[in-house]
């Protein structure tokens, strides 16, 4: 007996560019956001105090999102990596509307577009996921 899988969707290349613009501008975003973090730097320590995470989770995180970064720009893990941005942008939205709620929206908005590409992209983490189990 043999499995068939379901024809590929296709989308119109003009919806596949603006998705791979996105994807780039999210990753420029996730790689600026991820080097203080992943430096050190001391002004982004405050909000991981907060939690309790301190200078090793600023870290942890900054190089979360620098991964996430990268295979923004890989067309097999694009998909799964905009997923796993999703939890970290909940975080950080959260974590700046409780310590700085006047720049909540640039999380917010970062959140939103990642999500976007997410689900735009579950197609491609589903078939990524398959492959994987095989």
């Amino acid at each position: 007996m043999t499995t068939t899988s379901p024809a590929p969707r296709s989308r119109p290349a003009a919806a596949t560019a603006a998705l791979w613009v996105l994807q780039v501008l999210l990753a420029i975003v996730f790689a600026l956001i991820a080097l203080p973090k992943m430096l050190g730097n001391p002004i982004a320590v405050d909000p991981f105090d907060l939690i309790g995470l301190g200078i090793p989770g600023m870290v942890v995180v900054g190089w979360l999102e620098f991964a996430g970064a990268i295979a923004l720009l890989v067309p097999r893990l694009c998909g799964l990596a905009s997923a796993c941005q999703v939890p970290l942008m909940i975080g950080a939205t959260v974590l700046t509307a409780v310590q700085d709620p006047e720049l909540v929206a640039i999380p917010a908005i970062t959140l939103v577009v990642v999500c976007v590409v997410a689900w735009l992209r579950r197609h491609d983490t589903a078939a990524l996921v398959g492959l994987l189990r095989r």
